[in-house]
């Protein structure tokens, strides 16, 4: 099969640790194992997010003494894809010998009258106390919001609507590479309406999104969304909390899933499942194999035609 794998940002550097970069070395194995599991029989692409990092690198652009003015988010969105995108080739190529393997910093182009700029959600960096953020929103001029341990900063995240590199993607996979691509949801750019010409845009694309956009275009048989929960749950953090096992586009937008957690998750892989026949599924990382043959996760598949 064909599968796009879309990593969570935590994969690299989970919530409470330290954003050393020997932290995110460490974890880089468990992620190679995973994915090398799917790679030896099917051809793989893997997206991955970069929350944490570009946060980390937001902060010391903003702080900087030498910049005249902090690097715009499209550029360190460009450094977090090379970074990650180095960890997992280093890693990948040492559990799978003699595979090709590839990392390509690759851009997505939204729309400049996107309402998300507007409204700022997509939380990026490290959790503070809500007077170190206030003052952190202050001193940059940035926005923030509470988010479920404390708060962050938030910045716009307008939808995918294509992506620059996706025939280079399709004519490495064809030849037999896995792609290392899509990492933070891309690069985001946006596109001059009578030149098309290609500018930086002030924001960080949903990478499940932008994987699920990915999937479509490649014609993808799988998409395997992958986080740090074993299944998608209904009430989530409720006494009545219950896991999904298995799921239609129509179930899982009943749900409502949390804008700023699960639901763009479900979101990306209700429209992949919808647009092109195939299936999904969502879970831990440790689960990936199981997941791609219906033993473990929530398995998304297609609603059922109506009838007469």
């Amino acid at each position: 099969m064909r599968i796009v794998v879309a990593l969570g940002g935590n994969a690299l550097l989970r919530r409470g640790e330290r954003p050393d970069a020997e932290v995110q070395i460490a974890n880089i194995d468990r992620v190679a194992t995973a994915i090398a599991a799917l790679a030896i029989d099917h051809e793989v692409v893997l997206t991955h997010g970069n929350g944490p990092q570009i946060g980390l690198l937001a902060v010391e652009s903003a702080t900087d003494p030498a910049l005249s003015a902090a690097y715009p988010l499209d550029l360190l969105g460009a450094q977090t894809q090379g970074m990650i995108g180095s960890l997992l080739l280093r890693a990948l190529y040492d559990t799978l010998p003699g595979h090709r393997i590839a990392a390509l910093v690759t851009h997505t182009v939204v729309r400049a009258d996107d309402p998300a700029f507007r409204r700022p959600t997509k939380f990026i960096g490290q959790v503070y106390p809500q007077d170190v953020a206030g003052r952190l929103a202050r001193d940059h001029g940035w926005r923030v919001a509470e988010d479920t341990t404390g708060w962050r900063r938030v910045v716009a995240s307008p939808l995918p609507e294509w992506i620059v590199e996706t025939d280079t993607i399709h004519e490495l996979l064809t030849g037999g590479t896995l792609v290392i691509c899509a990492g933070g949801g891309g690069v985001p750019l946006t596109a001059d309406a009578d030149t098309g010409s290609l500018a930086g845009a002030e924001a960080v694309v949903d990478k499940d999104l932008t994987a699920a956009l990915l999937a479509e275009d490649l014609k993808a048989d799988f998409l395997l969304v992958l986080t740090d929960v074993p299944n998608v749950y209904a009430h989530y953090g409720t006494p009545r909390q219950k896991p999904l096992h298995d799921a239609t586009p129509t179930t899982l937008r009943h749900w409502h899933f949390d804008a700023a957690s699960m639901g763009p998750k479900t979101e990306a892989a209700a429209r992949f499942v919808e647009r092109t026949g195939g299936l999904a599924a969502i879970g831990s990382l440790d689960a990936a194999y199981e997941m791609l043959h219906g033993r473990a996760g929530t398995l998304v598949r297609p609603d059922l035609p109506a009838v007469g």
